[in-house]
């Protein structure tokens, strides 16, 4: 067998069995078939047996007992994804900075491209401060952020700061209002830094965001880049029918409650 697909089988091998465990075919504090029997009902080597089981080990999904086996972990990490709310993301957002950790990459000021500058309406010549964090949930990381804040507003807050506190809630200290916010959701592939910094393989998919978030006159006062693992972060919205038959159409639910409560 070629020394080069050894990975990409026991990528797969991994991807299988994490399935099969999230997915509940393989339930909590079962006892996993002994090395040799995986690669013989797989068809691949031992080799790639271990290196799917130290894959699955590092998630926290699977524990290793000395002389009794491999057994899937009942508190497994990996099977409680960060879940954000769709429809509300402003309070997720100051929420979910309570509840994780952080790890600041790098801070600074950099020029402003000009797109980044209309969508922020920045003042000509203003500069953008930048950050680049990692949010982690249980140690294990989740998200890779970068975020450009107009330079007015990035020196409300220091580095320290931006290190300990979610950055929406440092916003708000200074005595700005988050009042909308336009995000956009995609997908793309992880290169090498974000990779690294997530813990994955080049080239692994991702979930990516864009937000851009506005204070009441209009102007922007952060625009954020985001990517997430997949396995470990999932959006969530909550959607109510709406309109006359025949137009009907799904709304976001707390659209329809917020319309209800108006009237």
């Amino acid at each position: 067998m070629s020394s080069t697909m050894e990975p990409l089988k026991a990528r797969r091998l991994y991807l299988l069995l994490r399935e099969q465990i999230l997915s509940g075919e393989i339930a909590a504090e079962t006892k996993l078939p002994s090395e040799p029997t995986l690669a013989q009902d797989h068809g691949v080597s031992r080799v790639t047996v271990r290196r799917a089981l130290d894959k699955l080990a590092s998630d926290g999904m699977i524990l290793r007992r000395p002389g009794a086996g491999t057994f899937v972990n009942a508190g497994g990490k990996a099977s409680m994804p960060v879940v954000a709310d769709f429809a509300n993301v402003l309070t997720h957002l100051v929420e979910m900075g309570r509840k994780t950790g952080v790890k600041l990459i790098s801070f600074g000021y950099v020029a402003a491209t000009p797109q980044m500058a209309e969508e922020l309406g920045l003042d000509p010549g203003e500069k953008l401060q930048r950050s680049v964090r990692v949010r982690l949930i249980d140690g294990q990381p989740f998200s890779y952020l970068v975020t450009h804040v107009p330079e007015r507003i990035g020196m409300s807050y220091s580095e320290a700061d931006l290190a300990s506190t979610p950055l929406l809630e440092l916003l708000e200290r200074s005595g700005l209002v988050a009042e909308r916010a336009n995000q956009v959701i995609g997908a793309t592939l992880a290169g090498p830094e974000v990779a690294a910094a997530l813990d994955l393989d080049i080239g692994a998919a991702l979930l990516s965001m864009t937000r851009v978030v506005f204070e009441p006159s209009g102007r922007g006062i952060e625009h954020l880049q985001a990517l997430y693992r997949p396995d470990r972060y999932s959006f969530h919205m909550d959607l109510a029918r709406t309109g006359d038959d025949g137009a009907r159409r799904w709304t976001p639910a707390d659209a329809v409650r917020t319309a209800g409560n108006d009237k």
